[in-house]
């Protein structure tokens, strides 16, 4: 368990507050799981963002009457902190029973206490039902290796050491899984996603690539840190020219998490997903 989660309201009974109470944020310090890594804030060998999504997000306006949207927020992927998600709920199920003036003024507060809790600036969108709908749905770029026929026998932790590449052959390689899971590393509930990879460097073996995605399936970890172990654990392994890795998890608590990790400043897109 990360060693502050332990004081985080994960996993605890929790009085959901209805009045504005910036205070619920639970910040978590990245440090630790980057020293896991090898890693450090000056050392990270990507750039990338969280996409939060929220499909529970109300206020009232002046009138009294109340407004439902869909919140959209983006965490730098080197800001010192982490948002513990049931905080993060908290904190957005204080502002039911809370009246804004404008929307202007809502997206003001919630970058003003994201970006406190994150440590760095926090972007902030607020759409509408109609702008999700006319959106729809998107797909994952690349291959999916779901199908392939591999032997699983071990879920307990991520397994580098299944990974296989060809050395001799340099690719552009894009593909995907819709297999990844792993726990709540405080109350060990599953987290669903699919996890996508995008590289130029040797030849990766999708089969152990699906192998590997599969041994996270009993590991305890954050979203964010999940992605970036597989991130690092393809850079020593493939020594790619360019590399890209993103996952987008399944909703829990009307919350997703969207880590994407890449040496590359890429122009990213929050598409939302089937399952999500």
């Amino acid at each position: 368990m990360h060693p502050a989660a332990e004081h985080s309201p994960l996993g605890k009974s929790s009085e959901y507050i209805a009045t504005y109470t910036p205070s619920l944020l639970f910040p978590i310090p990245r440090a630790a799981k980057w020293a896991e890594l090898g890693l450090t804030a000056e050392t990270l060998p990507y750039q990338g963002v969280d996409f939060w999504n929220c499909y529970e997000l109300s206020w009232l306006l002046p009138s009294g009457k109340p407004v439902v949207a869909i919140g959209e927020f983006s965490i730098p992927a080197d800001s010192p902190n982490i948002i513990e998600s049931k905080s993060f709920k908290l904190y957005l199920n204080s502002l039911n029973q809370t009246a804004f003036a404008s929307r202007d003024e809502l997206v003001v507060t919630l970058e003003r206490d994201l970006s406190a809790a994150a440590g760095k600036p926090v972007g902030v969108r607020i759409r509408s039902l109609n702008d999700i709908e006319a959106e729809g749905i998107v797909a994952v770029p690349g291959v999916c290796i779901d199908d392939l026929d591999v032997k699983i026998t071990s879920y307990d932790r991520p397994q580098p050491e299944l990974l296989h590449c060809d050395e001799s052959r340099v690719v552009d390689d894009a593909l995907h899984s819709h297999l990844l899971k792993s726990n709540c590393p405080v109350t060990s509930q599953p987290d669903w996603g699919s996890v996508a990879v995008e590289y130029r460097g040797a030849a990766l073996d999708h089969a152990s690539f699906l192998a590997y995605i599969v041994s996270f399936r009993q590991h305890s970890d954050f979203h964010e840190q999940c992605v970036e172990r597989i991130f690092m654990d393809l850079q020593r392994l493939l020594k790619p020219e360019k590399l890209t890795v993103y996952a987008r998890y399944v909703r829990r608590g009307g919350l997703d998490i969207n880590p994407y990790r890449s040496t590359e400043g890429l122009t990213l897109e929050n598409g939302r997903l089937a399952r999500q």
